[in-house]
């Protein structure tokens, strides 16, 4: 009687929705709180650049957008995608940028804080409530224009929202893809630079990664292009904004209002801020889509090899015409398809179907092939320069 195969091994190191483990076929896969040697890691908020990674690791899945927790260059290394879930969260954040923007117009965190130390037993409570208020009149957003930088999913979503609030939009990104482009309001005038986003714009909201070109995005120099009294959004990542510079230009009065959702001890207490405690994925339906999307991929591509939204490899999705597949991560390097159709001819292996894709210096290639691939040929095409994972991924006919 043929041995059952092991059970594919998935370490969660921060709770993920059940919804999403649930994609995860008990019969194959295992989930665990701890372990040694996954199959699979997947995470949220976690910490994992101290983390070692051994040979069977396969798969890692962040339930979430940015990877900035994992230590995606050593991954690379070994061959193991990075699989993330853009936009799965996007509705969420959206929604709370909208009401940063309307905590800010309408001055509700220092009105609130004034409620909130009034005395209750008070008998002139109610004067104090109708003379206290006149510090607090606000704003209201239509008419105003709202500068959005980063014009992805999520920005996306909010230029959409605040031109249904009878806002202005202007829009600024520079790598803005085909289908970003096509999902845009058609009513987003382009900035063609930050500093003229800045300049025009009485809201300014970010939803761009943190990457070295945008750590300080937003800084000392550039704050003085704003309009006096402007309102800054910061949803994107700590670090794209200079916490210094926007302190400063709180206190010089060019900066009315900074909302962030990445409170630091600098900002924490500060007049003009408003910090909340990273609240933009912090909904049951986000956690919910982020969890079924990392898990549908991950699932995807242990089982097929099929590749979608890994941030260190390229899509690749390859129907299956052959029980008998291989998925091999390699170096975007000269002659590696003729070294891998060189190893299996050599074996009179005939390739069915062959897919090859990359992205910057990393490459993916499927191979569908008419028979069963023996060790040998796995342990030749591993040999070859540049390849750094090969994996044989038959299926029951």
């Amino acid at each position: 009687m043929a041995k059952a195969p092991r059970k594919l091994e998935v370490l969660v190191l921060n709770p993920i929705a059940q919804v999403g483990l649930g994609r995860l076929p008990a019969e194959q896969y295992e989930v665990v709180k701890e372990s040694k040697s996954p199959d699979v890691i997947l995470v949220r908020s976690a910490d994992m650049h101290a983390m070692k990674f051994d040979a069977r690791l396969k798969a890692v899945g962040r339930a979430g957008a940015g990877v900035n927790n994992i230590p995606v260059p050593e991954l690379s290394k070994i061959g193991v995608p990075v699989f993330n879930a853009p936009g799965a969260n996007a509705n969420a954040v959206k929604e709370l940028v909208v009401a940063g923007m309307l905590i800010a117009a309408r001055n509700l965190g220092p009105a609130l804080d004034f409620v909130r130390n009034l005395d209750a037993k008070d008998k002139e409570l109610e004067k104090k409530v109708e003379a206290g208020k006149k510090a607090y009149a606000g704003v209201e957003l239509p008419g105003h224009t709202l500068g959005v930088i980063g014009l992805g999913k999520i920005g996306s979503l909010v230029a959409d929202a605040a031109i249904r609030l009878g806002m202005n939009v202007l829009g600024y990104d520079p790598d803005i893809t085909v289908d970003a482009a096509w999902s845009l309001p058609s009513q987003v005038r382009k900035a063609n630079s930050v500093d003229e986003l800045l300049r025009a714009s009485d809201f300014v909201t970010l939803h761009v990664p943190l990457v070295e070109r945008t750590r300080g995005l937003i800084n000392a120099k550039n704050l003085k292009h704003m309009k006096a009294g402007a309102v800054l959004l910061n949803f994107s990542r700590d670090g794209v904004v200079e916490d210094t510079a926007a302190l400063q230009a709180l206190s010089s009065k060019h900066l009315r209002c900074y909302v962030t959702d990445f409170p630091s001890a600098e900002l924490i207490g500060k007049p003009g801020v408003v910090a909340l405690p990273h609240l933009g994925a912090s909904t049951s339906e986000a956690e919910d889509n982020c969890a079924v999307m990392v898990a549908d991929q991950v699932r995807e591509y242990m089982a097929h090899g099929t590749m979608e939204n890994a941030v260190n490899f390229p899509n690749a999705q390859m129907p299956r015409e052959s029980p008998y597949r291989l998925a091999i991560a390699n170096a975007n390097v000269p002659n590696m398809l003729a070294s891998i159709s060189n190893a299996m001819g050599s074996r009179k292996i005939n390739i069915h179907n062959m897919l090859n894709k990359s992205k910057k210096d990393m490459a993916y290639t499927l191979v569908d092939v008419d028979s069963p691939v023996p060790d040998a040929a796995i342990k030749e095409l591993c040999a070859i320069k540049g390849v750094l994972s090969v994996r044989y991924l038959p299926v029951e006919e």
